[in-house]
């Protein structure tokens, strides 16, 4: 199986990059994520980067919330890009060990290998990306690899017949023309915007 390690690398640099293009008057948008705004959805992103680095380190995955500390919560939007800097670094550090790739962690999905926990957080954060992308006007289609790699992922771990189960809804049919973020956030439960 591949090693997921430069792809997770390369989906937090891109992920970083909209988070750090978000503008403080944007903070109260809504996203594609139902009843979170951006500033929620922010605060998501950086406690599931977080999440990734400490189940990395050993933690109990389950046991660390998926949001960044309430307190953080009015944090102006510049704090976010910072947050998410550090959250993204302690997680590539994480997973440095080659041993990790086949340890078993308990994940939100499992107890799985180190490359198949790894392999759901670059789903998740490329997702959530395409989330924030979304709902601040920026491009949202990205490295199209990276977005196939997710979707091949997300449609094995999360085929239809686990919903709604799983946290997330059903699969929804993508517009036409579709790129593959988008096809990944229909498959993930989300109703892309039309294409172009």
């Amino acid at each position: 199986m591949t090693d997921p390690r430069s792809i997770y690398r390369r989906s937090l640099d891109q992920t970083g990059t909209i988070v750090a293009a978000v503008r403080p008057d944007q903070l109260d948008l809504p996203t594609p994520c139902a009843q979170w705004d951006v500033r929620r959805l922010l605060g998501h992103i950086v406690g599931a980067v977080t999440r990734a680095a400490l189940v990395g380190e050993g933690e109990d995955a389950l046991a660390s919330p998926p949001f960044a500390d309430p307190a953080t919560a009015d944090w102006p939007a510049a704090y976010w890009a910072a947050a998410y800097r550090e959250a993204a670094d302690r997680a590539i550090a994480a997973w440095s060990d080659d041993a990790k790739l086949d340890a078993l962690f308990a994940v939100p999905w499992g107890k799985v290998p180190g490359r198949g926990a790894v392999t759901g957080y670059v789903q998740e954060v490329l997702a959530h990306g395409w989330d924030l992308a979304v709902a601040t006007g920026q491009e949202a289609e990205g490295d199209p690899s990276l977005a196939e790699f997710a979707l091949d992922f997300a449609r094995r771990a999360l085929p239809p017949e686990i919903r709604p189960e799983a946290p997330f809804g059903a699969v929804v049919e993508p517009p036409p023309g579709a790129g593959p973020y988008a096809r990944l956030a229909a498959w993930l439960g989300r109703t892309p915007p039309p294409a172009g």
